[in-house]
């Protein structure tokens, strides 16, 4: 082969790796980055419904239907809530039975496939609780927020932020504890969510971007009456209230921060996000690498806002080693840096954002502490 030749073909041969390279990572990052909310996490196992009976439902043993604590299960067009593992029952080696708690939505019966999934109630703080609330819209950076505000009493307003996978129907679990304390909420949707305003990019940030959503709340939240607020966010929606508390403009408003599985570390939690679509392991530096440049992803404003010199109010940390979403080392180095401020209830045997599931009296024990003070 003549020089020119081969060095065409050489350069050929590269751009086409190149190319390659380009597409696998925006498909990895794709995969990683457009979590469809009120979708289950697809690390989770599908689980095979064998029987249900009064009070009880048999599903396919797996570490997931043996978690302790009160789920969700989903499928299309179906979310029933279960309770404990019913360890006395009989059952068969290839079967856990657990407490079935109410079905939602749909018609349970054996075959179906469903998978658990955090968020246990279905519709409004009313049709859900019977909690009276308000339907209001928030001005947002892109558009108006749709958001539930349910009144209370006190000045001290919480504002709950969902994570990803699931809807703003996510914090309904934990209002029915608010709202007997008199504790104002506000439940927004933000950017990408529906009835929200979409993306730019039709991608989640993790945060970085979805935070100024976060800081439109909480001036409307001051606007409404708010003295001050305390920001409640699972996951990606616990980033973007650290983000608020670092860069928000009414920052000071801010009186206190929980943070359930935050993700402190957006990288690892990209490659997380990636291998649970089973994105191959060779994928996942180019997924990192290809998320940082179609999003403006900057990890230095993210450790800088969870950075322990970074906080400045009091933090309540609920994480546990067993979320391979977010890892849960980054949380245990927080608490230990700032003990003055940070409290870490550490949570076993429950998946990404939801510690509560795994112990709701012990998870609402630590909140009553934690927000008596500030409210």
């Amino acid at each position: 082969m003549r020089p020119a030749t081969a060095t065409a073909a050489a350069v050929t041969t590269v751009i086409g790796l190149g190319a390659a390279a380009v597409a696998a990572g925006r498909y990895a990052s794709d995969v990683a980055l457009k979590v469809p909310s009120g979708r289950p996490f697809p690390g989770d196992p599908r689980l095979t419904v064998h029987s249900t009976g009064p009070g009880r439902i048999s599903l396919t043993r797996s570490l997931a239907s043996l978690r302790p604590g009160t789920y969700g299960i989903e499928a299309d067009g179906l979310h029933a809530v279960v309770g404990p593992v019913l360890d006395r029952v009989p059952h068969t080696a290839d079967t856990v039975v657990r407490r079935l708690e109410r079905v939602e939505l749909g018609t349970l019966g054996p075959g179906v496939r469903v998978r658990f999934t955090p968020q246990l109630h279905c519709g409004t703080p009313e049709t859900a609780l019977g909690i009276a609330y308000e339907d209001v819209e928030i001005p947002g950076e892109l558009g108006a927020l749709p958001t539930w505000l349910v009144p209370g009493a006190r000045p001290t307003w919480v504002i709950a932020l969902h994570g990803l996978g699931t809807t703003r129907e996510q914090p309904l679990n934990l209002l029915p504890f608010l709202h007997r304390r008199q504790i104002p909420v506000l439940v927004p949707a933000y950017r990408g969510d529906a009835g929200a305003p979409p993306a730019p990019d039709g991608l989640g940030h993790l945060g970085d971007s979805e935070w100024r959503d976060v800081d439109a709340a909480i001036r409307y939240a001051v606007r409404r009456g708010a003295a001050q607020v305390v920001l409640h966010g699972w996951g990606s929606g616990a980033a973007m209230a650290l983000h608020a508390a670092a860069s928000s403009g009414v920052r000071d408003r801010i009186r206190g921060l929980v943070l359930d599985s935050p993700v402190l570390d957006w990288e690892a939690t990209l490659r997380n996000l990636a291998a649970a679509h089973r994105v191959p392991g060779p994928l996942l530096p180019l997924a990192v690498r290809a998320a940082q440049g179609r999003t403006g992803f900057h990890g230095d404003r993210l450790q800088e806002a969870a950075a322990p010199g970074a906080l400045r109010v009091p933090t309540l940390l609920f994480h546990g080693p067993d979320d391979t979403i977010a890892p849960w080392a980054p949380s245990q180095r927080l608490a230990e840096l700032r003990p003055d401020l940070v409290t870490l209830t550490t949570v076993r045997a429950a998946p990404h954002a939801a510690m509560w599931n795994a112990d709701p009296l012990r998870y609402e024990e630590a909140l009553r502490r934690f927000l008596t003070p500030l409210v």
